[in-house]
């Protein structure tokens, strides 16, 4: 699984016009997930986001997780991800996931985020979505489950 996490002030997922997903203070996560992805991936990776320390604490020091501040969660599944542009101006997909698979790791690594007790929305997986959001910091990481001992 492949995830870009992005620190916000606000955001949110609309879908023709309508909000079918919206946070305050927290992160949004784009998951994009690989044929070789297992629940255990998602199990992996929503700890390491819930815990990860990229929100300041009271001396301004990034020391604080989104547990540690009660933020919220948005995750929004990408399957683009997984694009390969290494080769010409068309970027391949090949290494992305078949939908069954996708849509199945994208619900498992939510549901392991929802098990943190915190407030997750999430878009629609598959849909063309308007993603809207107010980057705070700006903070932006990616994380991988490749290769994790």
């Amino acid at each position: 699984m492949k995830l870009v996490i992005q620190r916000v002030k606000v955001a949110s997922v609309t879908i023709d016009g309508k909000t079918v997903g919206k946070i305050g203070s927290g992160l949004l996560l784009f998951v994009g997930v690989s044929h070789s992805d297992t629940a255990a991936d998602a199990a992996h990776l929503a700890k390491k986001t819930v815990k990860l320390r990229i929100f300041d604490d009271d001396a301004g020091v990034m020391n604080r997780s989104v547990l540690d501040t009660s933020g919220e969660l948005l995750a929004v599944s990408q399957f683009t991800l997984y694009g390969d542009c290494k080769k010409g101006n068309r970027p391949s997909y090949i290494g992305a996931a078949r939908p069954e698979k996708g849509l199945k790791c994208y619900e498992e690594y939510v549901k392991q985020l929802r098990e943190h007790g915190l407030r997750v929305e999430t878009g629609t997986f598959q849909a063309e979505m308007d993603v809207h959001l107010v980057n705070d910091g700006p903070v932006t990481l990616i994380l991988e489950s490749t290769g994790r001992a």
